[in-house]
């Protein structure tokens, strides 16, 4: 064992060695570092540098063999620190404490040259870290045997002063300017923090300092070292160490602070992901650790839902709005693996959380515990599910990826008499979710499942008919002001939701059950009280159990109708009621004299009362009509047979809907316009009747309203689309059209403009629209800042406008034939901004709508541009780029007409250089095209160099292709075209001829053309017959000698 520790001087001048003993690689490398590492001199070779060279060239070979290495290097530490009472060796005795560190320094400093991408570099670091991890352990181990000072908190030892010593020669290379140098460094110093517990206090604030500079560095490599090592820096971060954040220097401020700044401004998603998973996890830090569930990058998303939340521990911490945000924007994420991630951490750690089986970080893992119901349940309590279990609800999602996970619970859960018998909102949301998930599994994997724990129709429709029941009850005790069963309610009224949507997927082939429920649903649906909720589920399954042929339809119209006189008739029984009230009250009164004294104030009393009568009256009035509107209104939204074919249909326009429209109370006629619109889609003529009603509505009608109208004009327009083309008033598509462009333009009112512009980008979509100004308009609303603040609007257009271009041919050249209307706004726009508004540039403007106008990026080509091969594949061939041809001819129009500004000219002719030509279009448009460019590079148009080399590029690639289409030289077919248009000319009298002068002179200057180039193919001939003489007299002669 070591003894004391030496204080030996260096001796490494006294050795000699020959000096004929080979170089090791790591001093040859020496040359190679970049001019601002200075490398101690070393002098003569040594025993020393020998032995420790030699170690660090073996662990750059591999990492297999670090673990011997550090052994061996330990060894030669202990050497020459301490002095060993062990005989033997004593090759080392000359050397002190100082040279092995200089030397170790030595070594480390090759390091810094060495890029990033060589996996040399990586190996020697980890040797390094290791090395000074056991060497700390090690000398730790040996203070109770040396004389430690008890005052000191941070123990001087061999190791601590080798680390210092390498942190100072490091520490100055952070400043270098060769990034290699600089990453290397940071990633040194980053690594030798995080290999130890602790450092001097001297070179832990002068580390701080230097990393924190370094997390504003232009590399992003350098950025990520660097945080990695104040990241562990930070978990020590104490309230004493702050003293130095008001000296105004650069790292002054709290170093969380600034690490929570990077994390969520840093444009490098490898930085952000590293502050991810090396913050300390503490409450201030949770909620901008957590944000990063929302980051751009989805490896950084998928490390916090795979490594994050599993190190965080009981989930229940959480709240329960984070817990539902974590859940959605997991599980509803794009990326696959995020959602992998997100399903795994639901399925296996918080369910063992709720269980207590959670696996222990450390030391063997537990026997595998058996499924636990009420941990499942406890599990759905703690993400809410009366909240989050509703239609676009996350837990419906989360239940079915525990389903698919989690075959144990799949066949330990238990749906017996007792469980139905005391249903809670978790209970009834984990049958339904099991339900879900066995029925809706392709080929019917688990249909087995579900016959065997399930209940039947019939038994199903008792427990339906049992939980409604008591929910009325609670629904009329609050109506008679007993507000202490509210919360009860809610919980009552999903329980029965939940159940209805069981029984939206039971079998209805047992006439028993199909009978039970059907009675049960027809008397449900006549209760007045009954949700909206309830309601539509309720008219959803009756529509199930009825069948889906044309007589169970109208069965179906008929009993809901019914239901809906049922509870119409509530308004009349209580009229009935107050009437018979009032005159048993009137004979009472007539009773009294008139002499009595208190007549007066008794008549104002009755006044006053009545009047409260009459108002509470109006409004029960009010809500039972519009609850007889939404029955029909759900009706409708089941149904798809004509509606002049079905007499209940007819009924119902005539007797419900069409005075429910006519009426002076804004609910009703709003919803009673929503019905009629339903109506509209099952009747043509009915639609093309009430046309002008829903643009009257639009035009007159307040924002909801005018939403409302919007969509039941796009949802006519889809189902029957002749009426734009085939209406007979002629100007109906007109007015269709302005209700379009004053909805896009509806700025002030985001709903109508998001509404606008969802339901013209499905009508375009369909074809059913094909109005060039209002794709123009679209167009215009992308790119406005007017529009920045509807996101609405924003992705609804960004999804719209590539696959409208990019699905069908006459779409985008549909797009090509609106680009410069597109621009002369734009270009307006941008001229009218105030000084506060930003718009997108220009040029990026014209990147997408050469893009969007690209005939390549069709999803489906021509046939003369795709063809298929024998064995299958698309084989494509050249593409037609007639779109963008066009596209250039009218820009050269735009650009070369008497008005154009300035500011327009520079982004068309900054687009006119990103066109595709092809040499497939016809040559007649080349030729015109090119005859514009070259006219438009004559005239000087383009205003700066960019618009000039724009301007030459298009003529070069027009010219390109003419050569490449022309099949003869062009001199000659334009003189043979001169000679053909001249001999027409004169052929057709009636037609302006040239002068006879004129017309001899071109003749005879045609002809003489003609004649040289004649006289150019017998020379050609010529040579040809001449060349093919001389190799026949070589064949002659070689059949000779042969």
């Amino acid at each position: 064992m070591p003894g004391r520790v030496s204080t030996r001087n260096s001796a490494a001048s006294r050795v000699s060695h020959k000096s004929s003993e080979p170089s090791l690689s790591l001093r040859a490398s020496a040359s190679r570092l970049h001019p601002s590492v200075v490398v101690p001199e070393e002098g003569p070779p040594n025993t020393l540098r020998t032995r420790i060279c030699a170690i660090f060239g073996d662990s750059q070979k591999s990492t297999a063999g670090h673990r011997k290495l550090v052994i061996n290097l330990r060894k030669v530490h202990e050497a020459c620190c301490y002095e060993t009472s062990k005989p033997g060796k004593k090759e080392l005795d000359d050397y002190g404490e100082d040279d092995f560190n200089v030397e170790f320094a030595r070594c480390v400093l090759r390091i810094v040259g060495i890029k990033k991408s060589e996996p040399v570099g990586d190996r020697i670091l980890r040797f390094l870290g290791l090395f000074l991890r056991h060497a700390s352990e090690k000398d730790a181990a040996l203070i109770p045997q040396t004389q430690p000072d008890e005052t000191q908190s941070f123990p001087e030892t061999p190791s601590t002063r080798l680390t210092s010593h390498v942190l100072s020669v490091i520490l100055p290379l952070l400043k270098a300017k060769e990034k290699t140098i600089r990453f290397r460094s940071t990633q040194i110093i980053s690594h030798i923090i995080n290999s130890l517990d602790s450092i001097d206090d001297e070179y832990y604030h002068l580390v701080r300092v230097g990393l924190l500079k370094r997390i504003r560095d232009k590399e992003a490599m350098v950025r990520v070292q660097a945080v990695l090592g104040l990241g562990r820096l930070a978990s020590n971060e104490g309230d004493e160490e702050q003293e130095d954040e008001e000296s105004g220097s650069d790292d002054s401020g709290g170093l969380l602070e600034k690490l929570l700044e990077v994390l969520q401004n840093d444009p490098s998603a490898d930085v952000r992901r590293s502050l991810l998973l090396n913050l300390p996890l503490t409450p201030s830090t949770l909620p901008f650790l957590l944000e990063r569930a929302r980051d751009l990058d989805p490896p950084t998303r998928r490390a916090l839902y795979s490594r994050l939340l599993p190190a965080l521990g009981d989930f229940r911490h959480l709240s329960l709005s984070m817990r539902e945000k974590l859940l959605r924007w997991g599980l509803r994420d794009r990326d696959e693996n995020v959602r992998k991630a997100t399903a795994r951490l639901f399925s296996e750690r918080w369910i063992e959380d709720c269980a207590g089986t959670r696996l222990p970080t450390e030391g063997d893992p537990p026997a595998e515990m058996p499924p636990s119901v009420d941990a499942l349940l406890e599990l759905l309590e703690r993400i809410d599910v009366v909240n989050s279990g509703v239609e676009n609800g996350v837990a419906l999602e989360a239940l079915r990826e525990f389903w698919s996970s989690r075959p144990d619970y799949r066949e330990a859960v238990n749906f017996d008499d007792p469980f139905w018998d005391q249903l809670s909102a978790e209970r009834v949301f984990l049958a339904r979710s099991f339900n879900d998930f066995c029925t809706q599994e392709e080929d019917g994997k688990y249909s087995a499942l579900v016959e065997e724990k399930m209940p039947e129709v019939t038994k199903l429709a008792f427990f339906i008919q049992r939980y409604t029941n008591d929910l009325v009850d609670r629904i009329r005790s609050i109506t008679m002001n007993d507000y202490a069963e509210e919360e009860d309610t809610v919980e009552q009224e999903f329980i029965v939701e939940q159940l209805l949507h069981i029984a939206q997927t039971l079998d209805y082939a047992d006439e028993v059950g199909r009978r039970k429920m059907f009675a049960l649903l027809r008397e449900i649906l006549a209760i007045a009280e009954l949700p909206d909720e309830i309601t539509r589920l309720v008219i959803e399954v009756l529509r199930s159990v009825c069948g889906t042929d044309s007589v169970a339809e109208r069965e179906f119209c008929g009993v809901v109708l019914e239901a809906v006189a049922e509870v119409h008739d509530t308004i009349v029984s209580e009229d009935a009621m107050e009437v018979g009230e009032d005159e048993s009250f009137h004979s009472a009164r007539s009773e009294v004299t008139d002499t009595t004294p208190t007549k007066d104030k008794i008549e104002k009393k009755l006044l006053s009362e009545n009047g409260e009568q009459d108002e509470q009256k109006a409004i029960k009035e009010i809500l039972v009509n519009l609850k007889c509107l939404h029955i029909a209104q759900c009706m409708l939204q089941n149904v798809g047979d004509n509606l002049q074919e079905n007499v209940h249909l007819v009924t119902m326009l005539n007797n419900l809907v069409v005075p429910a429209v006519r009426s002076h109370e804004a609910p009703i006629r709003e919803r009673g316009l929503l019905c009629l619109g339903l109506c509209c889609l099952l009747d043509k003529t009915l639609a093309e009747e009430n046309l002008t009603l829903f643009l009257h509505c639009f035009s007159k009608g307040h924002d909801a309203l005018q939403t409302t109208a919007i969509h039941i004009l796009s949802d006519i327009l889809t189902t029957h689309p002749s009426l734009l083309t085939q209406s007979a008033d002629p100007n109906m598509p007109k007015s269709i059209f302005k209700v379009f462009h004053k909805g896009l333009k509806a700025v002030h009112t985001p709903d109508v403009q998001s509404a606008a512009t969802t339901a013209l980008c499905k009508l375009m979509l369909t074809l059913v629209i094909t109005d060039e100004d209002l794709l123009k308009q679209l167009v215009v609303c992308f790119f406005e800042p007017a529009t920045k603040e509807n996101a609405a609007v924003r992705q609804a257009l960004s999804y719209f406008i590539p696959v409208y271009c990019h699905s069908r041919r006459e779409n985008m050249e549909r797009m090509g034939k609106v680009v410069p209307g597109v621009l002369h706004a734009l270009v307006g726009l941008e001229e009218e901004l105030d000084e506060d508004e930003e718009m997108v540039g220009m040029t990026v403007v014209t990147n997408m709508l050469v893009e969007w106008t690209d005939a390549r990026k069709l999803v489906v080509q021509d046939d003369t541009a795709v063809s298929w091969d024998e064995a299958g594949r698309k084989e494509p061939k050249a593409v037609n780029g007639d779109i963008h041809l066009d596209l250039a001819d009218a820009l050269l129009e735009k650009t070369m007409a008497h008005g154009c500004p300035k500011e327009e000219k520079k982004p068309i002719l900054s687009m006119l250089g990103k066109l595709y030509i092809t040499p497939t279009s016809a040559l007649e448009k080349l030729q015109s095209v090119c005859d514009l460019a070259a006219e438009a590079i004559d005239l000087k148009i383009a205003p700066d160099a960019g618009s000039r080399n724009a301007l030459t590029k298009l003529h070069t690639a027009l010219s390109k292709a003419l050569g490449e289409t022309t099949p003869v030289s062009p001199r000659k077919s334009a003189a043979r075209e001169g000679i053909t248009a001249f001999k027409e000319e004169e052929a057709e009298p009636e037609e302006t001829q040239l002068p006879e002068t004129e017309a001899v002179e071109e003749e005879t200057k045609l002809e003489a053309e003609m004649e040289e180039e004649t006289q150019m193919d017998e020379v050609m001939g010529e040579e040809t017959v001449v060349k093919d003489s001389v190799l026949d007299e070589l064949l002659d002669n070689e059949d000779e000698e042969l």
